[in-house]
């Protein structure tokens, strides 16, 4: 994890978010807070100054642990079908490189985000933002168990490629709550869901567009 004092934010680095604003708006994001948080967040702060020209571009990047940080297109729809309102509490699975969640976390989200990877899980307590954004909890896990002991959620995301509903998870979710999931259908993509628990306990199932995801994995590293 870099160092906040060894970051600049220059008017280029702004101008660059500006545009990717822009890009985002063509994709088909009308959510304006979402549009509003990525604009204010740093990308490039959140990966390695190899890639500090190249950040704001629309696409994933490496970061530690054979994963990646999201395309901010990707960020930018799950976000905005999660329909964040202030003061939701959100279970965020696969906390990666933190953008995701400090996008949640901007929105006025209280997030509590998991992480099965050990050496990303290490970099949380260097997270650069962690005096603007008191609102993030961190915890290593096993993102399919959750967090029981703290449900329900209002709302839960999921960033990697789930082969099923995880039946924990969606027990953690109350009543009304989302659940924005990439639902495995082939080995190279998934469909993006939105499950809506209704007061029955049952589904409201809604799909949108193709997406491809590193899997979402059982248990947690130790390295």
């Amino acid at each position: 994890m870099r160092k906040l004092e060894d970051l600049v934010d220059t008017y280029l680095h702004k101008g660059l978010r500006k545009k990717l604003v822009e890009i985002l708006k063509e994709k088909g994001i009308t959510d304006e807070a979402v549009l509003a948080a990525i604009h204010s967040i740093p990308r490039h702060y959140f990966l390695d100054s190899a890639f500090d020209k190249i950040a704001y571009e629309d696409r994933a990047f490496p970061i530690a642990s054979d994963q990646t940080i999201s395309q901010p297109y990707t960020v930018a729809y799950q976000t905005q079908l999660l329909q964040i309102k202030k003061g939701d509490k959100v279970l965020e699975i696969g906390t990666g490189s933190m953008y995701q969640t400090t996008v949640l976390a901007a929105l006025g989200a209280k997030v509590y985000t998991i992480e099965r990877q050990k050496q990303l899980f290490e970099q949380t307590p260097t997270y650069l933002f962690k005096n603007q954004y008191p609102n993030i909890e961190f915890f290593f896990g096993d993102g399919f168990e959750g967090l029981p002991l703290l449900a329900p959620f209002d709302k839960i995301l999921i960033t990697a490629a789930a082969p099923k509903i995880p039946e924990k998870l969606w027990e953690q979710l109350k009543v009304s709550g989302k659940m924005i999931i990439p639902l495995d259908e082939s080995e190279t993509a998934q469909r993006m869901l939105r499950l809506t628990k209704k007061r029955d306990g049952t589904v409201k199932r809604e799909a949108f567009d193709a997406f491809s995801f590193v899997p979402m994995l059982e248990g947690k590293t130790q390295k």
